[in-house]
């Protein structure tokens, strides 16, 4: 097997991980920002300027705008020095939620962004994407390996080390698909709040028919932005008598002052996936990242011009 997993200096750390768990070798894009903003980008070939025919290119999307920009470069160019075979893996993948247009005019940036995506890579994997309206990844991004995986097991398996019978509780109605698989590892109790959102920053949240007194409750959420959710949730378990509330999230954003804002909640610990890097880092999803990279790479047939 020959293939190569290219990163960027920022994900070095992860992508290594990536890299030591699937068993390829790992090298770093050169980049380079112009004074206008410009990208100028160096891909690693070899002595005579080729790539290896497979590549995978590890960029979590995470603040967007710029990484698609560096994805386009660098899929078209690794395409003319050699590489036959380009897989993304993108443990956060952005532009998920508007999946449709609520107003006339919206921009449907789902179904553009996977365009995009499919038109540039021959598998995507990724981890909860934020998918509403649909089920099934391969509907944004049309391709035969488009590739979903979660962090809601290893999640569980966290919060079992750390509690003995917690309530897993859910900020609102598009988390209950995570809750119900990180309880099902270890049979914890859970349940789902009700939420109305009035704006960025303004939600109200209604707490489940459940009984959280004197419980260990875990907020768990495929990603917390602005925690502003998170919050007003964690003030209303403690007012119900919650004997402890923590946070566990896939995905850390973490917008501006978020993460000050649970911790200002009363929230104990806040734990997430390293698909995002962040100081709330408690889980490494490399290996579950490569038990689905590998079986790509070794089913893939390398094609000579």
């Amino acid at each position: 097997m020959s293939a190569l997993l290219l990163h960027f200096e920022d994900e070095r750390a992860a992508a290594q991980r990536l890299a030591q768990a699937s068993g390829i070798p790992a090298a770093c894009i050169e980049a380079h920002r112009f004074p206008d903003e410009e990208l100028r980008l160096r891909l690693p070939v070899d002595a005579n300027g080729q790539l290896p025919a497979q590549l995978v290119i590890y960029r979590s999307l995470d603040r967007p705008n710029d990484k698609l920009i560096e994805l386009m470069l660098v899929a078209r160019q690794a395409r003319e020095l050699g590489a036959r075979h380009i897989t993304l893996v993108a443990p956060y993948l952005a532009y998920m939620r508007q999946d449709m247009a609520f107003h006339p005019g919206e921009i449907v940036s789902q179904k553009v962004v996977g365009r995009f995506l499919a038109d540039l890579f021959d598998a995507v994997i990724t981890v909860d994407p934020h998918l509403h309206r649909i089920r099934t990844l391969d509907e944004a991004i049309a391709l035969p390996h488009a590739i979903s995986l979660s962090g809601a097991p290893m999640l569980a398996q966290l919060i079992a080390r750390h509690h003995d019978k917690p309530l897993l509780i859910g900020p609102d109605a598009e988390s209950a698909q995570w809750i119900e698989a990180a309880a099902r590892v270890h049979a914890f109790d859970y349940g789902v709040c009700t939420k109305q959102r009035h704006g960025d920053k303004d939600v109200e949240i209604t707490l489940p028919a459940v009984s959280v007194k004197e419980r260990a409750v875990v907020l768990l959420d495929d990603v917390a932005s602005s925690g502003r959710t998170l919050a007003v949730a964690a003030r209303l378990l403690h007012d119900a008598g919650a004997a402890s509330v923590d946070v566990a999230v896939t995905h850390a954003l973490f917008a501006g002052d978020a993460l000050a804002v649970i911790q200002s909640a009363g929230v104990a610990h806040v734990w997430s996936t390293d698909c995002i890097a962040h100081e709330s880092n408690a889980i490494d999803m490399a290996p579950v990242l490569a038990q689905a990279l590998l079986p790509l790479l070794k089913s893939t047939p390398v094609i000579t011009p």
